[in-house]
């Protein structure tokens, strides 16, 4: 899919995607039940600076979404999952310490859906296999899926 066909995504000349966590417990852990994101996307920058992202527990404060430029070059850049999906993409985004534990990278998958929202999903390592150690000072396991749509203005947090 070229650039140009993502150009409506794109919130360079204003607004943003706002919205809420999917509350299902089954499908988070890290995150709270009423978490709430925002996103500001730059599609003639996926590449090389793509946007920030937040959420309003500060677990991300407008922190950055870092590519990973080799990603670019690899056959994981097409990946592709469920239906209603235009563009699916991997990034990651350093979170600030808070609720879902210590500071730390996490990796953002954001998928452009046919509808013109926005699925975030934030992940971050995996519950310790039995047998081996937590490393307390470590970040914790983080999963969630948020649902964003378009909003004008600025970030309601």
């Amino acid at each position: 899919m070229a650039c140009r066909d993502l150009d409506g995504f794109s919130t360079a000349s204003g607004g943003h995607y706002e919205g809420s966590i999917v509350g299902a417990s089954f499908v988070r852990t890290g995150l709270g039940a009423t978490d709430k994101m925002c996103l500001l996307l730059y599609t003639d920058h996926l590449e090389d600076s793509p946007g920030t992202i937040s959420t309003d527990d500060g677990f991300l404060r407008a922190t950055s979404l870092r590519p990973v430029p080799q990603l670019w070059q690899d056959p994981l850049s097409t990946f592709n999952f469920g239906e209603g999906r235009i563009k699916n993409m991997l990034y990651v985004a350093r979170g600030a310490a808070s609720d879902a534990g210590p500071a730390g990278d996490v990796v953002v998958v954001l998928s452009l859906m046919v509808s013109g929202d926005i699925e975030v999903r934030l992940l971050r390592g995996a519950p310790v296999a039995s047998g081996e150690n937590e490393n307390p000072a470590g970040p914790t396991n983080v999963f969630g899926v948020f649902a964003l749509s378009r909003s004008s203005g600025s970030c309601s947090f």
